[in-house]
């Protein structure tokens, strides 16, 4: 297993729109297994493959309290969204350090298959409710704050600027 290099926001990679995955191997299992090592060593709660340069619709993604109840998305669908939304305090891997109130459904239910090609539906709500609609939308090449103002967008992208300058 190996750790990925995730991108950083305003990196322009991140706006690209991913594509199903069609070929359920060995390759696409060892992704997985980076990508899981990746996001616990990260210690995120989810992972999408658009975050490390890898257009394809994969995301990865553990909300338990012992953070070994992995779940894996592959070609993932939000079926269904309740009509209750909360606000909830938001990070995100590819914008360290950055937290801000985004508003999500409270309830979703997603389709997807795992890693073996199987697919399955699930119902989550609370915190993995979130964490699907967030890692969506990184497949769909939005990073979370774009849910925020044109100035505070603008604040987090100078703040992010600078830090990658001054870590180069």
């Amino acid at each position: 297993m190996a750790l990925l290099n995730i991108l950083c926001y305003p990196d322009p990679r991140l706006h690209k729109v991913a594509k199903p995955v069609t070929e359920f191997d060995e390759k696409l299992r060892t992704l997985v297994a980076d990508m899981l090592e990746t996001m616990y060593e990260s210690q995120g709660v989810g992972l999408a493959a658009t975050q490390i340069d890898v257009h394809q619709r994969l995301v990865v993604m553990d909300t338990s309290e012992e953070h070994n109840q992995p779940v894996v998305l592959i070609n993932p669908e939000i079926t269904w969204a309740s009509e209750e939304r909360v606000k909830g305090e938001e990070g995100c891997l590819s914008v360290p350090g950055i937290y801000d109130g985004v508003e999500r459904a409270v309830k979703v239910k997603v389709k997807a298959a795992d890693e073996h090609g199987k697919v399955r539906e699930l119902e989550a709500e609370g915190l993995m409710a979130v964490c699907v609609q967030h890692e969506l939308d990184h497949l769909m090449g939005k990073v979370f704050v774009e849910y925020l103002s044109p100035l505070k967008r603008n604040r987090i992208k100078t703040k992010m600027l600078k830090a990658q300058k001054d870590s180069a």
